[in-house]
């Protein structure tokens, strides 16, 4: 009987012993998403390109709701008739004003969020293979964080990375 709480002692010292090894094994890292985001040059470049056609979008609506203000500029001069045909007219542009405005928002948005997905794949497969290439075990964000050592902070070496791949894909 001694030798069967023997051997079990002898076991459970040997799991936990092998679980503090594995444990040193670990090598932890953390990045700064948003930074990792906002400072990729992918990112810069697709904000010029949403806010050209922001404004772009802008420019279309503005000339509609000219023109519907210069409607009802006129209709304050015009007889009960003309005066009923130009708030109909005005009425049906502020009615596809709106449909305008819904439907180019959505695909500004729509556009914007798979550009952001796609973004953010790509920075995850290159953390991904960092750390691979570096033997780390785990990656986790920074927002998930109370305290990191700064050591274990690889946003710049990934930043970078980043950049640098960019930068040659741009170029072919």
């Amino acid at each position: 009987m001694k030798w069967v709480k023997v051997l079990g002692l002898a076991v459970v010292f040997m799991f936990v012993a092998s679980t503090f090894v594995r444990a040193e094994e670990l090598k932890f890292a953390y990045v700064d998403l948003a930074k990792l985001f906002d400072q990729y040059e992918r990112t810069k470049e697709y904000d010029k390109v949403l806010e050209a056609d922001n404004n772009k979008f802008q420019e279309e609506r503005n000339k509609k709701i000219k023109e519907i203000q210069d409607l009802q500029g006129k209709s304050a001069m015009l007889k009960d008739e003309a005066k009923l045909k130009n708030e109909k007219e005005t009425e049906k542009l502020k009615n596809e004003i709106i449909e305008f405005d819904r439907v180019k928002r959505t695909d500004l948005t729509k556009a914007r969020d798979e550009k952001v997905r796609e973004i953010l794949l790509e920075i995850e497969k290159t953390v991904s293979e960092y750390a691979k290439g570096q033997g780390i075990t785990f990656v986790l964000n920074d927002r998930v964080l109370i305290y990191g050592k700064d050591t274990l902070n690889i946003t710049d070496p990934i930043l970078k990375t980043l950049n640098e791949n960019y930068t040659k894909q741009s170029k072919k």
